[in-house]
């Protein structure tokens, strides 16, 4: 039998907007978005939750120092609209995009970090399955090739979390990032997976990447940019 909290339905697919309280006001970041996105013309768009939020860029969060130095070092030479949020899921993630984020722009480079929020069981959101949350994720690139056909769309492994191996989370994740992996060699995209460079040679997850084992410090950032790099480039 099914547990009260799941559903038939994909939650991970259903648009819809803040779920979450977190350190900002979500709505006020919706806004700021569509006012920056204009003034930036970006040519670079990152779109994510916290992990991005947190990285640095436009809109920016002032509560929020991120990690300037590994930000510079890959994204200094481009205009660079950054729509991570914090606490999002693939859901919210759609709701964005449904509700202006990215309308009329035409980024050369799309690069896209998210689900790692579906695998979190809240009051206000279920958890989701891994084939749930690559659907979610097909349906973002959907929205995102059909707003910027022209963009070159970069799909990001989601990022280890939890200090250990043998966390159940760990195991969640390797099955999402097999199934973002067959979406990026069918639809031809790239695909970049940096935990390795993110883990020790034990497996576990360091306090100097990861404080509270999932947000990076510019140790764990500085991974992101090096991978991202090259691809920017091209």
């Amino acid at each position: 039998m099914k547990n009260k909290r799941e559903s038939a339905v994909n939650t991970a697919t259903i648009p819809v907007p803040k779920l979450e309280e977190d350190c900002y006001d979500w709505w006020e970041r919706h806004e700021e978005a569509l006012r920056k996105q204009v003034e930036i013309n970006p040519e670079i768009v990152l779109i994510g939750d916290s992990i991005t939020h947190f990285w640095g860029g436009e809109p920016r969060t002032e509560s929020i120092q991120g990690a300037p130095e590994a930000w510079n070092s890959v994204f200094s030479s481009y205009r660079v609209l950054n729509l991570g949020f914090g606490w999002d899921r693939t859901q919210n993630v759609l709701w964005r995009l449904d509700h202006g984020e990215m309308n009329g722009l035409t980024p050369r480079t799309v690069v896209i970090l998210i689900g790692t929020n579906n695998t979190s069981e809240t009051v206000n959101a279920r958890a989701n399955r891994p084939e749930e949350i690559a659907e979610g994720l097909r349906a973002i690139c959907d929205r995102v090739e059909a707003l910027a056909p022209q963009a070159n769309i970069i799909i990001m492994a989601v990022f280890p979390r939890e200090q250990h191996p043998d966390h159940p989370r760990r195991k969640r994740i390797a099955e999402m990032n097999a199934l973002y992996a067959e979406l990026a060699e069918e639809r031809r995209y790239a695909f970049v997976d940096i935990g390795p460079q993110l883990l020790e040679s034990d497996g576990t997850l360091s306090e100097q990447t990861a404080p509270d084992f999932c947000h990076l410090t510019e140790r764990g950032y500085r991974c992101w940019a090096n991978a991202l790099r090259p691809l920017l480039r091209r």
